[in-house]
């Protein structure tokens, strides 16, 4: 491949991911998430995923998508959020989940990235994360069909820690606001979040960006993921429903709590 990473759109970006493939996909909630490349996957018959995600998006956007179509196998989160077919899915035995610390997670991508195979954390000791026999997946009648095993302990200073082996995949969607088409990325605020960790676990790291720079324009010391991680680039334009920012839950003030109108300097 020659240094210039870019690809025609998204649809492109993600045609040779296969079934049973398994993705690290960048975001926190709604925050941050390659939408466009969820839904150009959508578009296409790819399933059996294993996705390894914060969360799982909602249920009508993000990866939620994906999985209301049945295309995921397997989950690897922090957490559920509030996706009610998520949260259906795994109790009713469809789809398999690996619940993990965030931090743990966040770490396990890093380390997959740098090429580090496991770490020590304290996070978990003592409870049933490292003790094994957390539900994985369910069977008939709310039997535990797939449970997670033991984790290596080992005691440091005198306090226990868990063993956790690293996470890399074959594929990583993330979203930045710059990028380059070198694959040097730049992420803006919170949007951050996982997604320079998500691209550093992925073999082949696929980047959607709202503002396509030339080599050269952005600042060294501005880059927030080198573009050694990252192998394609794709533009998504504002205007295009499929690169929407949603906001998972909107909170706003009333009169009542001390709108406008009801201050003292009002």
């Amino acid at each position: 491949m020659g240094l210039d990473k870019t690809v025609a759109d998204a649809t492109e970006a993600v045609a040779d991911i296969p079934d049973g493939a398994s993705l690290a996909v960048g975001g926190f909630g709604l925050c941050g998430i390659p939408s466009a490349l969820i839904e150009a996957l959508l578009h296409r018959t790819t399933s059996r995923l294993a996705v390894v995600s914060n969360n799982c998006g909602v249920d009508d956007w993000g990866l939620g998508l994906l999985l209301r179509a049945g295309r995921i196998a397997r989950m690897t989160s922090s957490y559920v959020g509030e996706n009610k077919e998520f949260a259906r899915q795994y109790l009713s035995g469809e789809l398999e989940v690996e619940l993990v610390p965030q931090g743990t997670l966040a770490e396990r991508l890093r380390a997959g990235g740098a090429g580090i195979p496991a770490f020590y954390t304290p996070a978990g000791a003592g409870t049933q994360l490292g003790e094994g026999g957390l539900p994985w997946r369910y069977g008939a009648e709310g039997s535990v069909a797939i449970a997670s095993p033991p984790k290596e302990t080992r005691v440091f200073g005198g306090r226990e820690y868990l063993l956790e082996e690293a996470i890399t995949t074959d594929f990583a969607l993330v979203r930045a606001t710059i990028g380059d088409r070198h694959g040097n990325l730049v992420f803006r605020s919170s949007a951050r979040n996982f997604n320079p960790l998500a691209a550093m676990a992925g073999r082949i790291t696929v980047a959607e960006v709202e503002h396509l720079a030339e080599p050269g324009e952005l600042d060294p010391d501005e880059v927030h993921l080198p573009g050694v991680f990252v192998q394609r680039v794709v533009r998504v334009h504002p205007g295009d429903a499929a690169a929407e920012r949603r906001i998972e839950r909107r909170t706003v003030r009333t009169e009542q709590e001390g709108g406008v109108g009801h201050g003292p300097h009002s």
